[in-house]
């Protein structure tokens, strides 16, 4: 199982210098990914800003949205030239993690309607694939730039209802739990394993867990006021992901064990603070 981190893009007050020390830190030490979380209505980072940042200081690690929310994004043109302009810039690293998105308040700040942003992430999908495989767009030819890697960017797809699984088997090249649990991880990864067999899929499935973690004297309090927070919209949903969270040495080393049990091909584990304390104290638990 490999082991990716996520960026403090989504923990207030995180400076510019701190996630790019963050980045650097993150590849020096192994990491497999640099991830970043997708939320509009948030004292938060861009994603994709945040990455093209880190994209310049790294050469190695991979780059991934986990996730974007593609239907805020409502031009697919756009989106798909930011996103081959990244893979370019970055020497081909950028995983596109996309989800069609659930808080209202992202919605109605877009001025996007939530009503069928499914279907509108399909036809997003179909539109990225038709760009960066160099559909023709005007008179100068396509949109450009070609990505580095061929016919585009890695996507990635969220989301557990049994549509948005059935969609991520369909059009995807791997499916991403939520921050839920490991529970959540394995029921969800078992659905998307048996929907990437019904829709006939030739290549292996590939399934990654986003997981919280915090580390140190005060991992809990910092979990709790981090999590409580960010999810503020949703306390029920809140308090699921803080029981799910890997809080504490024992739990993240218990957590990692069982999602590589459950078969998770790659665990992102998003920080609940910026401070580089976290990040060396996880490499030392991962790392040894």
């Amino acid at each position: 199982m490999e082991i990716g981190v996520g960026l403090p893009s989504t923990v207030r007050g995180a400076s510019g210098p701190a996630l790019l020390a963050w980045a650097r830190t993150a590849e020096q030490a192994g990491f497999s990914s640099l991830a970043t979380l997708g939320r509009l209505v948030y004292d938060s980072y861009d994603g994709l800003v945040a990455l093209s940042a880190a994209a310049a200081v790294t050469s190695r690690v991979r780059l991934a949205t986990a996730i974007l929310l593609s239907p805020l994004h409502g031009n697919g043109a756009v989106l798909a030239k930011q996103a081959a302009s990244l893979d370019r810039l970055s020497g081909g690293r950028l995983v596109l993690g996309l989800a069609a998105g659930s808080r209202p308040d992202d919605f109605t700040a877009a001025d996007v309607p939530m009503k069928g942003r499914g279907a509108f992430l399909e036809r997003q999908v179909a539109e990225l694939r038709a760009i960066w495989g160099g559909a023709r767009r005007g008179f100068a030819g396509a949109v450009g730039p070609s990505p580095v890697q061929s016919g585009g960017p890695s996507i990635m797809l969220g989301g557990h209802s049994p549509r948005a699984i059935e969609r991520a088997a369909r059009l995807a090249d791997s499916w991403i739990s939520g921050g839920g649990g490991v529970e959540m991880f394995a029921g969800g990864a078992a659905a998307f394993r048996a929907a990437w067999a019904a829709a006939e899929r030739v290549t292996p499935p590939r399934v990654v867990s986003l997981t919280y973690f915090a580390l140190g004297p005060h991992a809990a309090d910092l979990a709790d006021r981090y999590l409580s927070e960010y999810y503020g919209f949703a306390p029920p949903y809140a308090q699921l992901v803080l029981r799910g969270a890997a809080v504490g040495e024992a739990k993240l080393k218990e957590t990692l064990a069982r999602l590589e049990a459950a078969g998770c091909d790659e665990v992102l584990l998003a920080p609940c603070g910026d401070g580089l304390d976290q990040l060396k104290e996880l490499q030392d638990v991962v790392f040894g």
